[in-house]
């Protein structure tokens, strides 16, 4: 009965320690998830040395228009090297982000100051019209494609406007965030033509905070979204 006993109250005692060790590890991980929200809201004043490694995510419709567009005004010599990604099924995103790379590179006589271009393709989450059901196994396909990405690419800055493509890819990039392994920070341009409410993406990024910064182009976003920045019409 005391050896009995004895071992009883030893696994007792291993149970409890697991359940510190568990509870401990979650407090810890949540105080990591608050920290990487209260520092990504934060604006970075300091200017990072050197050009920054860009992923630019595209979509069809005027998603990659007005990502181009926005494109066009930015000091590109500060981003570098770039990797255009679009979804699997979106054949012309793409091909107009070569079009504007290459008269980039015929309007600088020197390569090195725009720097190099890369272009890929990423499986969707989920088709316009696609059940809610089956989406769940493309969503995590989306995933794992997003996570071998993130890994081949670190990119310390991620531009978004609107597509769906670009919730994994910030999804992961946040996860790496939390664990300390690529900090890379996401900007989130909201489309001109919302008006008066942010999309499924941009709302998406909004209650979970994973995004840096969030811009709005209308003051009726700003009002309904107070932690949004509203920067006026930009396309």
């Amino acid at each position: 009965m005391e050896n009995g006993g004895s071992c009883f109250f030893s696994d007792v005692g291993l149970i409890n320690i697991a359940i510190l060790v568990i509870i401990g590890a979650c407090t810890l991980l949540l105080i990591r998830i608050l920290y990487v929200i209260h520092r990504s809201s934060k604006p970075q004043h300091s200017r990072p040395p050197g050009p920054l490694s860009t992923l630019i995510v595209l979509g069809s419709g005027g998603h990659t228009a007005e990502m181009l567009n926005l494109l066009a005004v930015m000091q590109m010599e500060r981003f570098k090297p770039r990797y255009y990604i679009a979804a699997a099924t979106d054949n012309m995103s793409l091909q107009k982000a070569r079009v504007m790379e290459d008269s980039l590179k015929n309007k600088n006589f020197e390569a090195d100051s725009v720097g190099t271009s890369h272009f890929t393709q990423i499986y969707r989450s989920r088709e316009v019209g696609q059940s809610y059901i089956t989406s769940v196994g493309t969503t995590l396909a989306a995933l794992v494609h997003a996570l071998w990405l993130m890994m081949k690419i670190r990119p310390q800055v991620i531009l978004c406007n609107g597509p769906g493509t670009c919730i994994p890819l910030c999804a992961i990039a946040f996860v790496f965030k939390v664990f300390g392994i690529r900090w890379s920070s996401i900007f989130y341009v909201e489309s001109i033509a919302r008006v008066r409410r942010l999309s499924l993406s941009g709302l998406l990024l909004y209650k979970l905070r994973m995004a840096d910064q969030i811009f709005v182009q209308w003051p009726q976003l700003k009002s309904k979204y107070p932690r949004a920045n509203y920067v006026g019409r930009l396309m």
